[in-house]
């Protein structure tokens, strides 16, 4: 696994959820789903926390994702 995959595995994980989720489930989630990958991703495993906030910008950039200003306090959601 490396940083580029990570929004297309984050809107995978929200289509799972129903298309929306607030940030600590979202997050518990994809754990779940990636754990054995991020184990074993190098650096990425200390700094994924982060790095996922990143992916949920890059799917709004892309037009994948409501933007934070629509979307309620916490929530992600996919368009």
């Amino acid at each position: 696994m490396t940083k580029d995959m990570l929004p297309d595995l984050l809107y995978d994980v929200l289509q799972g959820m129903g298309g929306r989720g607030k940030i600590v489930p979202v997050c518990k989630k994809f754990w779940a789903k990636h754990e054995n990958e991020l184990k074993n991703s190098g650096d990425l495993f200390y700094t994924w926390q982060y790095d996922i906030r990143w992916a949920a910008t890059t799917l709004r950039k892309t037009g994948r994702m409501i933007d934070a200003k629509v979307s309620p306090s916490g929530v992600w959601e996919i368009i």
